[in-house]
């Protein structure tokens, strides 16, 4: 790859990350919890929230690998006890994060079928980017494993027995996370290109319209 494609990835990425985590802050300041706030993480500098390893380094091999891209950033910390809606909330708070990727995904989707840009050209290749690159955090991030965020929907449905399992396993955090991908990577990416490719299909069905 050039140089200026790789800013280029870089750039979508940061992007990506940052309104992934602001939104987690966002909304659990929305619903009553300031810890975000009180940490400088209600941001969109995307400084507050670089991680090395996930917003950077994993990327980057996935993508120099042929892997769907996908990563994540130093999370958002917030206090679930100040949170309203109990588990609920702490549910809102993390399911926060991976929607407003898809969200992004979709009005970038959205903004290539409109303005059918040159294929191959610098603006074809940033929104075809950005919208593979939100569907991927979108995707990973709502695999229901601890810590990432579409645990906290299984955890806030699930029986007690399950919960304990499940705070075991995030006690692991980033480390887990790791092994997970690198023992269950073929898995992984089989179910990720399918929900990707699934999603693909809606957006293009809902903007054949147009």
């Amino acid at each position: 790859m050039e140089i200026i494609e790789i800013v280029t990835v870089l750039g979508v990425i940061l992007v990506s990350m940052t309104i992934h985590e602001a939104m987690h802050g966002f909304m659990a300041y929305y619903l009553g919890d300031d810890t975000a706030k009180l940490q400088g993480r209600l941001t969109l500098n995307p400084i507050k929230h670089i991680d090395p390893f996930l917003t950077i380094l994993l990327p980057m091999i996935l993508l120099f690998t042929g892997g769907p891209v996908f990563g994540g950033a130093k999370p958002v910390p917030f206090n679930p006890a100040r949170v309203r809606h109990g588990e609920w909330g702490s549910a809102l708070v993390a399911l926060a994060g991976p929607f407003v990727n898809l969200l992004f995904a979709f009005i970038t989707y959205g903004i290539y079928t409109l303005v059918d840009p040159t294929p191959g050209g610098t603006l074809s290749d940033v929104l075809v980017l950005a919208v593979m690159v939100n569907l991927g955090f979108f995707v990973f991030n709502m695999l229901p494993i601890p810590p990432l965020d579409g645990s906290r929907l299984l955890f806030a449905i699930a029986p007690d027995g399950v919960r304990r399992g499940m705070m075991a396993i995030e006690q692991f955090g980033i480390i887990g996370i790791f092994l997970i991908v690198m023992l269950a990577s073929s898995l992984i990416f089989q179910i990720m290109s399918g929900a990707m490719n699934g999603i693909l299909t809606v957006f293009e069905a809902i903007f054949s319209v147009f």
